[in-house]
């Protein structure tokens, strides 16, 4: 295991992806996006993904100097292209779009296309709660041209892993983040549990035959993944579809080379609302508050050594990792490291 700082990845991602030919502020923002993910603990989307992204700009599926533009908007709504540049760059354009609306308007709706991999869905939900509203984060199509999930009750895949995520501010100043797949697992974390050896949780994806296994090679081999929750589960990643890829058009922007057949038909779309449409903000923050003490003063159950909210888990490994170091597991970091001899970088 290796253990790097902060600012280390940092500047580990800024050189690649300058040295692979984006310009310094798209550079900037992945960087910030990569880090960010794995200070919090979420690995799945943090330094790992640099390598690919890497290889996307290399082989033309992102183009590394473009910037998001304001393609049809309203006074509560708008669509952004991300004319291919990163997805982070995007997303977060995205969302600062959509509460600068909802400033003004209490509410907004803002979808995003053409856009690559966005990472975290927590942070953009972040972004919301910071600023003292509730947000959502809906985002699907990566499974029109290569699925790889099964629908409940079915043998072949039709969706991906179909992510949401939600924001809501607390008023002890933290936050409530609720982000996750609509898998059992996260795709980017059936590469990161084989790095670690690890097996996958029980019935979180079946091998290529259509039988469940806890093996990560048996997903990496041809396998799928499940819905979580059986048929809820399955019908929150259909919800996720209609709101992400069908409600902001994503098809009608596929472009033969540009964001790869994963996320060539993607759409993303994100809600805000201020927090204190129906009350004050300080009576909804002690209603908040008072939620959450509840819910975390709960005896815990056999095997458990408390209860916490969702965004708790994160907060605790930011101020960890922050202080002491982010691990890297070997295998990534080979790999990190064979990336940057391909492009002429030390990162040593």
């Amino acid at each position: 295991m290796v253990i790097k700082t902060a600012a280390q990845l940092d500047e580990l991602v800024r050189k690649a992806l300058m040295a692979a030919g984006a310009d310094e502020r798209n550079a900037n923002r992945v960087a910030e996006a990569l880090v960010s993910s794995s200070l919090c603990g979420v690995d799945t989307h943090g330094i790992h993904h640099l390598p690919g992204y890497v290889r996307y700009v290399q082989t033309g599926e992102i183009v590394p100097t473009a910037w998001p533009e304001i393609l049809q908007e309203d006074a509560t709504s708008a669509r952004i292209g991300g004319n291919w540049t990163f997805g982070h760059v995007t997303a977060k354009y995205g969302m600062e779009v959509a509460i600068e609306k909802a400033k003004s308007h209490n509410i907004s709706v803002v979808s995003i296309v053409q856009a690559n991999h966005i990472g975290r869905l927590g942070e953009y939900a972040e972004m919301a709660a910071s600023d003292g509203m509730l947000g959502i984060v809906w985002a699907g199509g990566f499974g029109e041209e290569v699925p790889i999930t099964v629908p409940y009750g079915g043998r072949k895949p039709i969706l991906s892993t179909n992510p949401i995520g939600m924001g809501f501010p607390i008023g002890d100043g933290s936050q409530m983040i609720i982000d996750y797949a609509t898998t059992v697992v996260a795709g980017s974390k059936v590469p990161s549990y084989k790095d670690k050896n690890l097996s996958l949780p029980p019935n979180s994806v079946v091998d290529k035959d259509g039988n469940p296994s806890d093996d990560p090679d048996a997903y990496l081999q041809g396998g799928f993944h499940l819905p979580f929750g059986g048929h809820k589960g399955y019908a929150l990643m259909l919800a996720v579809e209609f709101f992400g890829r069908i409600f902001s058009g994503g098809d009608a922007f596929a472009a033969e080379g540009l964001g790869g057949p994963i996320f060539r038909r993607c759409g993303t779309t994100m809600m805000a609302v201020k927090a204190d449409l129906f009350q004050p903000f300080s009576d909804y923050a002690a209603r908040a508050e008072e939620l959450a003490n509840r819910a975390r003063s709960v005896p815990p159950a056999p095997g458990f050594d408390e209860v916490v909210i969702p965004g708790d888990l994160e907060a605790r490994a930011r101020e960890k990792r922050s202080r002491d170091g982010i691990p890297i597991p070997d295998p990534l970091w080979e790999r990190l490291m064979t990336m940057a001899e391909s492009l002429g970088i030390d990162i040593s």
